[in-house]
């Protein structure tokens, strides 16, 4: 039994004709009509009346009808089904937390479209649980979070370190903190913070390295690049890793700078994460060596 044969007889059942179902199905009638009889043949029943004034379904065919229709619903689901798995594997899914965007994944980015032609990526801008939390259940396929000294990775993601680094003032370029060669914790007390929200790791890290009593915020944002966008609008200052603000095309331009934040005791980490799973698909691995690669570039201009 064949998948064309039950949509012959539907089509037959629902133009009423064998030549209006071979028009339509455009093929021959006499191949419609043996192809019917070999079914009617397997299957040991009469599925069709042939009349002079056309063609009808039998009273055993209109028995077997809802079946018909249930299989060849079900073949709908599965193409359809079939259909989506084939698109959404055409689509690289990658969240991030804005670390070094510009220097690391904008260049990966463009490197991995080159090397696999027609496969879109999908960039998402959210929080580091969050990420986690898709890549685990597999609304993602990548992710890119920082991590200070000493936190730990989920056990079913796999960790690998793209870049390390130092956290860093980053201040408007012609502010007077921009003068400083470094800046100590009691100095970015004076100035007006702008801050991750709740939730982003230099949030976390602000409480951290003050010991839970970190100075007033003047204002918080999501993500690290609103946070460098009101930065170069002279609102006030914030603290990012170094690889988040060097090539920062804002810093690039002269809009904005940094300045080492003393003591200079953490440890900030840009890593890729993905799922752990025992065959790695190839466009996941093309992917994860681009990053790598333009990871060791960054670090060689470094």
């Amino acid at each position: 039994m064949r998948i064309e044969q039950l949509e012959y007889i539907a089509a037959v059942t629902r133009l009423g004709s064998l030549r209006r179902a071979a028009e339509e199905l455009h093929i021959s009638q006499p191949a419609l009509s043996e192809t019917v009889r070999n079914l009617e043949r397997e299957l040991g029943v009469t599925l069709l009346e042939r009349l002079r004034s056309g063609a009808r379904i039998s009273a055993d065919g209109r028995e077997l009808l809802p079946h018909i229709g249930d299989v060849l619903d079900a073949v709908d689901r599965l193409r359809a089904a079939a259909n989506q798995q084939h698109r959404s594997r055409r689509v690289l899914r990658i969240g991030t937390v804005n670390g070094a965007t510009a220097s690391l994944l904008a260049p990966a980015v463009r490197a991995f479209t080159e090397a696999v032609p027609g496969m879109q990526v999908e960039v998402l801008n959210v929080q580091q649980a969050d990420i986690q939390r898709s890549l685990s259940d597999g609304r993602l396929d990548l992710g890119l979070v920082n991590l200070l000294d000493g936190d730990d990775s989920p056990t079913d993601l796999v960790t690998a370190r793209l870049l390390s680094g130092r956290v860093v003032v980053c201040c408007r370029a012609s502010s007077d903190i921009a003068r400083l060669g470094q800046v100590t914790l009691e100095r970015l007390r004076r100035e007006p913070i702008i801050a991750m929200r709740s939730g982003y790791l230099m949030h976390r890290y602000l409480h951290r390295v003050y010991d839970g009593d970190p100075p007033e915020f003047s204002y918080s944002t999501d993500g690290a690049e609103m946070g460098k966008l009101l930065v170069a609008q002279g609102l006030g200052v914030t603290v990012l890793p170094d690889y988040s603000v060097a090539d920062d095309p804002l810093e690039v331009s002269g809009a904005i700078t940094y300045r080492a934040l003393v003591p200079d005791g953490i440890g900030v980490h840009l890593v890729v994460q993905h799922r752990r799973v025992r065959h790695l698909p190839r466009t996941l691995q093309t992917m994860l060596s681009m990053l790598l690669a333009q990871a060791d570039a960054v670090v060689r201009r470094a």
